[in-house]
C-alpha cells in the first residue's frame, strides 16, 4: 500500500538516508542537521512515501519570498528536491509527493509553485508542468489553482 504524508522527527533518520542518495556530495551530519532544522519550519516541509511501512521516497518544498525564474507572486512554493529509490520509480510516488507539496503550498496562499531541475533530466522533461526552458536549467512553474 502507498502512502504519502508531511514527515516529523521520527522520519529524521530515512529522510537523511534517501538524501544522501540525492545528494552524495554531502555529509550525513550536514544533511541531518540541515533536514532537522527544515522539519521545524513553517516555511518548509518535507513530504515522506512509504511503500508498506518501508520509506521510498521523499520530497523537500518550502516558501521562497525572493524572485523565482519564470514566476509573477511571492511567496511561491519551491520544490527544492525530490527522490525515489530507483526501484520504485515510475509507480506515481513522485507523483503523489509532488501533489502533496503543491497542495501545502496552496495552503500557505501561494498562488504559483515551481522548481528547476538540469536540462538533462528527461524524467522532469517529459512531465505536464508548464515549463521555462533557460540556459543551462530548467524552471517550471504552475499555478495553484490547478492544484486539486
Amino acid at each position: 500500500m502507498k502512502s504519502v504524508r508531511k514527515a516529523d522527527i521520527s522520519d529524521l533518520n530515512a529522510i537523511v538516508s534517501l538524501a544522501k542518495a540525492l545528494w552524495p556530495e554531502q555529509t550525513t551530519k550536514d544533511l541531518n542537521d540541515e533536514l532537522s532544522a527544515l522539519l521545524d519550519k513553517p516555511d518548509a516541509c518535507i513530504m515522506i512515501a512509504f511503500k508498506e511501512k518501508t520509506p521510498i521516497g521523499f520530497a523537500h518544498c518550502q516558501l521562497r519570498y525572493d524572485y523565482v525564474e519564470g514566476t509573477h507572486s511571492s511567496p511561491v512554493g519551491y520544490l527544492e528536491g525530490i527522490y525515489i529509490e530507483p526501484s520504485e520509480r515510475n509507480n506515481g510516488y513522485a507523483r503523489q509527493l509532488l501533489s502533496e507539496c503543491e497542495s501545502w503550498a496552496k495552503q500557505k496562499g501561494c498562488t504559483e509553485f515551481a522548481s528547476d531541475c538540469e536540462s538533462q533530466n528527461k524524467s522532469v522533461m517529459s512531465s505536464t508542468l508548464r515549463k521555462k526552458r533557460t540556459i543551462r536549467f530548467i524552471f517550471i512553474r504552475t499555478t495553484t489553482d490547478m492544484i486539486e
